[in-house]
């Protein structure tokens, strides 16, 4: 009875909420957009064009990974135990992790799923693998090195000791700190200890050289303090990479030093920090006494976290990208990087020249990031080659902070790029992290048609392929506004789980329509889903209109901005970013200096309306623009105030009060005849006040009070229904261009506060209240069932963690759902219900989840992308130079390093099956050719088949006599050559011999005139 009675007291006859019952409100797990926890490792693929990103294990979710290429593609891994990434890169058609619980784990890219889960014997702290290896090199912490077999997913009868032990028996065992391969010849690896780095040889079996770092007494090291400098030490190592080439080794420890080795004589070409050079010779009398009195400051600095010795085009002309390692005093952090330039020659350049090259770089700079953050790692973008530790020729580096968050620079120049329409979605909501989100319905057509222009490089992500979705559901388009850190807003399609068309991201750039860099946080954002406007306001006390338009001076940088007015508008169109051409600028600025902005909302027929926290309400007419009502909430509230027959000896102080919410509608109110444009605003303290918006004399619109009524408590939202249908009644572009002709609208509203509902004709009208049970109401909205029995129902987000769906107007309980399991129920209030039932929420602090409760209960569905290409080939490895092969330099090709690691007795892997018929393919064309060239067919078949049936030591020995062979064969040439070289200098002589004779007869017969 008491829904019936609620119904006659709002003056509603009808039940939109027929057909509605508790078997259709049931919670459907859509998608998700964001990462669930702080982000531990990237990884990039340049042959596929993916982005791998892992995560740690958090009370907010366990770590993960999430594979992401172009456009929306993305598919989701979950490791096998509750766990963080500690390692994570991309092998071939695989990726590899070694997680924080010691479980070595391999994912298919083409299955999409795991594929191995494996725990070593023993902690790994380190791994290494190459795409054209079978093996995963691991290195445990008791310094063994142990080789993991991926093809056949299980451990290789190979182990190598503790090389530093068998020097030192009586030293403690210590772990392997690094691993890394050769980047041209693939038998040799490099791998470092705490003490030092070792050089192993596949081929010879053993340790070739030694690399330990000794500091005498005056050396400063890296260390700041100069007590230590007359102490002889060894600072520990922590990082251990190849030149390239291989030319060089540079080793990476404790005290910050950067140790630049040759290998082949294990002696130290210099060694520097990232300010001083040869700091392992003694410091100069100078120093040691600036240092001693104190006039030096002495500031510790960061450790190491990374280090990669970069590649251009040509690997002989390099730079080295360090994270770490700087004082911790400096104003600006980032990325240190050091040009070098091209490598002088090895074989014919003197000592001084090669500890110069590395002394004094073509150039130091420093990639500055956000101020206040530390960068602990990061992940260089290769063009094409997944070669040289992923470090040839990089366009971009993505750099991990201490905070979690990511930040993309363009390498070499270190300018930021922004990840919009350059990384995944997901991605964007931790670059910078995300604040605050907002959702608006915008149509179709018109977003289809907001497409940005801006200039940017090439795409970092361009691979996988995009799986079948459903066709689009609905009409009008689930617009998500994201505010990010750093005064940024993005807008993108967050779809109904269905096909996304306009799959692109919109960014607003609200620091430079501010006119600031700093201080920029965005507290509150509407986007007028019929005009495409959109309006953010500022803690600050700002409010910035932005409206959709093209750039004729894109690429020139605009002029510096003026002072903002005070409490009035600012024209700041000026202030467009110069790298777009079509997108949303900036309008007009208001700088209300009312405290921070509590409420925006934005219509579709050109007024925006802001509420200030200090209690002021404005209006802004865009036609001019101009400010048409600015007043305080107390001004339209002090009507509700009732006397007292007592008498209080002291007035109490009235609580402050400010707007929380505000709507757009077309009505009549209670006591008109005709409808007009109303503006509806909530207050903190639940009053509800309606405001008409009507035509003046002078050609604008003036705002006028129509009354109020109270709920008491917060309210969160306003919705304004029409009385015939139960829709919206919002202030539509088709119903205000009807109002010139009589049109009306018969309407009601629906304002929801903490703790109960008010159904009510506007605009003083009590109408019929409903108070919640023991709990507060979040977050709600009007929602309507687009299944065959239709209907309208008031759907909210409560404090038990619950979704429930009210009846209207009776606002008679429909159904409820418990979504904490999905949400954060402790950020319920940030949620936004869109008007066909989907919910955008939080599940953590940088993902969201998008479900419905007009649902089956199905829970969130796998990806359907699809990752791996198979038509893109790995490219070959590189090898060593022809020189170095005329030498005598022993080199094996990954196929004989995988005959070394796995035995003789191992069957041959997937890669060698198909590397064998790649190369009949290829004896097959070449025989073909040679058939048509008249040549033997026969023997060659016949030589290589006799290949094919060798043993490795077999074809050990034919590589050996085929070099021989050609030596002799380079030897016989030369011999011919010196042979004619002799010859040609014979008949030079005779004619240069005869030459002169006829000259001389000549000149006798001349003189006898013969």
């Amino acid at each position: 009875m008491a829904h019936i009675l609620r119904a006659k007291q709002a003056g509603v006859q009808a039940d939109f909420s027929a057909g509605l019952g508790p078997d259709l409100f049931a919670i459907d797990d859509i998608d998700r957009y964001g990462i669930n926890s702080q982000v531990s490792r990237i990884a990039y693929d340049p042959v596929q064009s993916l982005l791998a990103v892992g995560t740690n294990d958090s009370k907010f979710g366990h770590g993960q990974i999430y594979v992401f290429g172009q456009k929306r593609i993305a598919v989701t891994f979950r490791l096998p135990g509750k766990a963080s990434v500690k390692f994570l890169r991309f092998c071939a058609d695989r990726i590899i992790c070694l997680d924080s619980k010691n479980n070595f784990s391999i994912f298919s890219l083409e299955e999409k799923r795991l594929v191995v889960e494996y725990s070593p014997p023993g902690a790994v702290t380190c791994v290494e693998t190459d795409s054209t290896l079978d093996y995963a090199l691991l290195g445990t912490a008791n310094g063994e090195i142990l080789a993991y077999d991926m093809d056949r997913e299980g451990m290789a009868p190979f182990k190598l000791p503790h090389f530093w032990r068998e020097q030192n028996p009586k030293s403690l065992p210590t772990p392997v700190v690094s691993l890394r391969l050769h980047p041209r010849d693939i038998g040799t690896l490099l791998v470092g200890y705490p003490e030092g780095a070792v050089i192993y040889s596949f081929k010879q079996a053993k340790a070739l050289k030694l690399l330990h770092y000794r500091l005498g007494r005056g050396a400063p090291g890296g260390d700041v303090d100069p007590a230590v400098w007359n102490m002889e030490r060894s600072p520990r190592l922590t990082q251990a990479i190849w030149h390239p080439t291989g030319t060089f080794v540079l080793t990476g420890h404790d005290d910050s030093s950067l140790v630049f080795w040759d290998p082949n004589t294990a002696r130290i070409v210099l060694a520097r920090t990232l300010q001083d050079t040869k700091v392992d010779q003694p410091a100069s009398i100078s120093r040691t006494q600036a240092a001693r009195s104190g006039l030096t400051t002495m500031h510790p600095k960061e450790p190491l976290f990374r280090i990669a010795w970069c590649a251009n085009k040509d690997p002989d002309d390099t730079g080295i990208l360090i994270a770490g390692g700087q004082s911790t005093d400096l104003p600006t952090k980032g990325l240190t990087f050091f040009e070098l330039g091209r490598t002088p020659v090895y074989n014919t350049s003197s000592w001084q020249v090669l500890a110069d090259h590395f002394e004094n770089p073509k150039r130091q700079r420093v990639l500055p990031t956000p101020p206040n953050a530390n960068i602990v790692d990061f992940c260089l973008i290769p063009r094409t080659s997944p070669h040289f530790a992923g470090a040839h020729d990089p366009i971009a580096v993505i750099a991990i902070l201490s905070s979690g968050e990511l930040v993309t620079l363009s390498f070499p120049s270190g300018l930021p790029i922004t990840p919009t329409n350059q990384l995944h979605i997901s991605l964007t909501l931790v670059h910078p992290f995300a604040n605050r989100i907002a959702l608006g319905a915008v149509e179709r057509t018109r977003w289809l048609g907001m497409t940005e222009k801006r200039s940017h490089g090439p795409p970092i992500l361009s691979g996988g392929t995009e799986g079948p979705h459903p066709l689009r559901r609905y009409e009008s388009r689930n617009i998500v506004q994201t505010a990010h850190a750093d005064g940024t807003i993005r807008l993108w399609d967050g779809g109904h789980g269905d096909e996304v068309e306009n799959p692109s991201l919109i960014q607003v750039d609200v620091a430079r329509a501010v006119g600031r860099l700093d201080d920029v946080e965005i507290t509150q954002m509407s986007l007028a889903g019929g005009s495409g406007e959109l309006a953010a306001g500022l803690r600050t006390g700002e409010v910035i209109v932005f409206r959709w338009g093209h750039n004729r001076q894109a690429g020139q940088e605009p002029p510096p901005p003026q002072p903002n007015k005070p409490r009035s508008l600012t024209n700041v169109t000026d202030r467009r970013d110069p790298s777009l051409a079509d997108g949303l600028f900036p309008l007009t600025l208001l700088s209300q200096e009312n405290g921070p902005v509590t409420a925006v909302k934005t219509s579709d027929v050109g007024f925006v309306a802001a509420g200030f926290e200090g209690g002021i309400l404005t209006v802004i007419d865009l036609r001019g623009p101009a400010m048409i009502y600015n007043a305080t909430v107390d001004e339209f509230t002090r009507s509700e105030k009732r006397g007292t027959f007592r008498r209080n000896s002291q007035q109490m102080t009235p609580k402050r009060d400010w707007p929380t919410t505000m709507e757009f509608s077309v009505m009549t109110l209670d006591g008109d005849d005709y409808s007009s444009i109303c503006l509806h605003v909530g207050t903190h303290l639940g009053h509800v006040a309606t405001f008409r918006i009507i035509p003046d004399p002078s050609g604008r619109y003036s705002v006028q009070f129509a009354g109020s009524t109270n709920v008491e408590s917060p309210i969160i939202h306003i919705a304004p229904l029409n009385s015939d249908t139960g829709a919206h009644a919002y202030a539509y572009q088709s119903a205000v261009s009807q109002l010139r002709s009589g049109f009306r609208v018969s309407g009601f509203l629906l304002a929801v506060a903490q703790t109960g509902a008010r159904i009510f004709k506007p605009a003083s009208n009590k109408g019929a209240h409903k108070t919640w049970d023991d709990t507060l109401c979040d977050a709600a909205a009007v929602v309507r069932f687009e299944g065959a029995n239709g209907g309208h129902a008031l759907v909210g987000l409560f404090g038990t963690g619950q979704a429930r769906a009210f009846s209207i107007p009776g606002l008679k309980d429909i159904g409820s759902a418990q979504v904490s399991h999905i949400l954060d129920a402790r950020r319920f209030s940030e949620a936004v219900i869109s008007p066909n039932g989907d919910i955008l929420g939080w599940t953590g602090p940088s993902e969201t989840a998008l479900i419905n409760v007009w649902g089956t209960g199905r829970p969130l569905p796998p990806s359907e992308d699809i990752l791996l290409n198979p038509q893109l080939l790995i490219p070959p490895r590189p090898t060593i130079s022809n020189m170095q092969w005329i030498s005598g330099t022993q080199y094996i090709t990954p196929l004989d390093l995988d005959i070394l690691i796995g035995g003789p007795d191992r069957p041959p892997s997937k890669r060698m099956i198909a590397q064998a018929r790649a190369d009949e393919r290829q004896r097959r064309a070449a025989d073909r050719a040679g058939a048509e060239a008249g040549g033997s067919v026969g023997s060659s078949s016949a030589a290589a088949a006799g290949q094919q049936d060798e043993g490795y030591w077999a074809y050990m020995q034919r590589q050996l006599n085929e070099r021989t062979e050609k030596l002799g064969i380079m030897g016989d040439s030369m011999e011919k050559l010196e042979t004619n070289s002799a010859g040609w200098a014979d008949d030079v002589g005779k004619f240069v011999n005869r030459q002169k004779r006829n000259l001389v007869l000549g000149a006798v017969k001349g003189k006898f005139g013969l």
